[in-house]
């Protein structure tokens, strides 16, 4: 137990995750103090916090996404650290993933309809055929590779223009790779090659500031300059921003959404859209190539590979975690919380739980039932659920037709939010020739 107690701030350094995600850690938190008090020591330029509770067990996460009376996604957002203001604090919480219901629910629903299981089905032919362009002979890097069709398909949803893609993925490196000295600053976009707006939208790019959030909106002023001046744009009826603009009753140019609601509604889906994707399939892959008796046998049965996703997205969840926030006191699995507390589940130790999957280490790609929390739970389940699977099983699909063996070492991202990888080399060879 002493041990275990020492090592508790591992769970919040970017740095342990660096080299794998500390399953063994979980293990023993889960069985020895499942929800644990967590230090938050200065990081660099995140400066020192106060502090959280860490929850570890699948039934105690899911209990903590069902109830948000209990744990609020808008006391103090959804991200450990606590914005930097009261202004940026405020700013966030116009974010749909940020709020409660009832304002969730409202937020929600304007998007809805662009992500439902219909939907995805008429898309799916258009991805399919990208997923199976992006294959070819000979080495390179995975990541590069699987980055390119959630990409795609966020633009293709969202009406950005093709020659705008790459904006998506850069704001999605600044993002998500914050902690990571290689995606920190990371800009890939050649700007002759933008639309104008597109070119704007670069020249808006604030300089990067000692101590500034990166997820604030001080520090995104590119990206929101970039959605407003789509905003401005003749759009697909049936995109994303189409169904932003409509959007209730309110009427004028952001449809029934505020000005913030606006902004964050576009950095959500521009950033957390990608990130799943771009996290999942590199780490399913690597999966697959660690486990070959498992690929063998989806390649024997490809009728296993519905289930096969879910065993990718529970043995390698995209994300690890998320924050809530304590209204009122409570005790959760017999810990007392106070009101004010923030309470961070653990996805990732969820989907190891004994309790819920047995044998919960192995890698099995008929593992059924699979109840895995990586696309959350409760009134926040993701909404591109549907969409995020179809990409997965493209993917998949035309993976199953080439050799596939590793050229190097796999590079994890340094960050203690998301699973990911920085680079994957690979070495393909088309089976049929």
């Amino acid at each position: 137990m002493g041990s275990v107690r020492r090592s508790v701030v591992e769970v919040f350094q970017p740095s342990t995750y660096e080299t794998a995600v500390p399953y063994d850690l979980f293990a023993a938190l889960r069985e020895e103090s499942p929800v644990c008090w967590i230090p938050e020591p200065a990081l660099g330029p995140w400066r020192e916090g106060p502090g959280y509770w860490a929850v570890f067990r699948h039934a105690d996460v899911k209990h903590v996404l069902r109830h948000p009376e209990d744990f609020s996604s808008h006391l103090g957002a959804t991200q450990i650290r606590d914005p930097d203001t009261p202004a940026d604090l405020r700013f966030v919480q116009a974010q749909m993933l940020n709020m409660d219901p009832p304002d969730h629910s409202r937020l929600r629903r304007i998007v809805a309809a662009a992500f439902t299981p219909r939907a995805v089905r008429a898309l799916e032919q258009a991805i399919a055929a990208r997923a199976a362009a992006l294959f070819e002979a000979g080495e390179c890097d995975f990541v590069e590779v699987a980055a390119d069709l959630p990409v795609w398909t966020l633009a293709h949803v969202m009406g950005v223009p093709a020659r705008d893609r790459r904006l998506l993925y850069d704001w999605a490196s600044r993002v998500i790779g914050y902690q990571d000295d290689d995606y920190a600053g990371l800009s890939t976009a050649d700007a002759e090659a933008l639309t104008p707006m597109g070119r704007l939208a670069v020249a808006a790019r604030p300089e990067p500031r000692p101590g500034v959030n990166p997820r604030s909106r001080a520090a995104l002023t590119d990206m929101f300059a970039y959605a407003h001046a789509l905003a401005e744009n003749p759009l697909d009826g049936e995109s994303v921003m189409s169904a932003m603009l409509k959007g209730g009753p309110k009427g004028g140019p952001k449809g029934g959404l505020t000005e913030a609601e606006f902004e964050n509604m576009f950095f959500l889906f521009a950033v957390a859209g990608n990130e799943t994707l771009r996290n999942g399939i590199p780490g399913g892959l690597l999966t697959l190539l660690q486990h070959p008796a498992e690929l063998a046998r989806l390649r024997a049965d490809p009728s296993l590979l519905d289930s096969a996703v879910e065993e990718m997205l529970r043995f390698w969840p995209p994300v690890m975690h998320f924050r809530r926030t304590a209204t009122r006191d409570l005790t959760l699995a017999g810990q007392p919380i106070r009101a004010g507390d923030k309470v961070v589940v653990y996805h990732a130790s969820a989907n190891r739980d004994p309790s819920v999957f047995p044998d919960p280490d192995r890698f099995d790609v008929a593992r059924t039932p699979n109840d895995h929390v990586s696309f959350g739970f409760g009134p926040h389940f993701c909404l591109g659920a549907h969409l995020a699977r179809a990409q997965f099983r493209s993917v998949l699909r035309e993976l199953l037709a080439w050799d596939v063996e590793p050229a190097g070492p796999p590079h994890r991202l340094t960050s203690n939010f998301q699973n990911g990888l920085k680079h994957l080399p690979v070495r393909l060879r088309r089976r049929d020739r």
